[in-house]
């Protein structure tokens, strides 16, 4: 067997290695990971996870994720841009969350940017950064799978000059590949799509 190469989860279908080092994976990986995501809050709490996860394992932000969708009023963008500093300081003292302080000022900072966009506009931006499938070779392996892209730091970069933070060319990647602008499912994966 290839080192990083598609293995056998306990039904017996091939799935990225990684998907099958805790039992919550396995259903992240077939059910979300890679799928599309469209719609201005979705994206919001995706890219506002994928900040809480930088330096982190994804399990620890998986395993949280309904204490943040509490924590953050669902990530309706809307509802976090109107959070106080009593907001804040109930978010630095939940124990269900990371309570990182720049990493929630960060979340904060972002929905009263985003509360100012058009409706549609942080999807149509984030989508228009996906690269043409054509172009990207279907991994193999798991060393065959960027950690950054060209794409992924041009997103950084339009995100960044909107005034977004915490987005980084690794953050804006693990975006990309969370809500389907990229295929990484490996070629054997049972979860690639056709």
């Amino acid at each position: 067997m290839t080192a990083g190469a598609a293995i056998a989860g306990p039904d017996g279908s091939l799935r990225c290695p990684w998907a099958l080092s805790a039992a919550e994976y396995v259903t992240y990986h077939d059910q979300e990971w890679g799928h599309p995501v469209h719609g201005d809050d979705a994206l919001y709490e995706r890219l506002s996870l994928e900040a809480f996860q930088s330096g982190l394992s994804w399990i620890t932000i998986l395993r949280r994720r309904p204490a943040f969708r509490a924590a953050f009023a669902g990530f309706r963008i809307s509802r976090v841009a109107q959070f106080t500093d009593a907001d804040r300081e109930r978010l630095l003292a939940d124990a269900g969350i990371i309570r990182n302080r720049a990493k929630i000022d960060a979340t904060l900072a972002n929905a009263r940017v985003l509360a100012e966009w058009s409706p549609g506009e942080l999807d149509a931006l984030i989508w228009s950064h996906a690269p043409d499938p054509v172009d990207r070779p279907v991994p193999k392996t798991l060393s065959d799978v960027p950690a950054v892209t060209p794409e992924s730091t041009a997103l950084s970069k339009a995100l960044k000059r909107r005034g977004l933070r915490f987005v980084g060319p690794t953050t804006a990647y693990a975006l990309m590949q969370a809500c389907g602008l990229v295929d990484d499912h490996l070629a054997d994966c049972v979860a690639r799509r056709p």
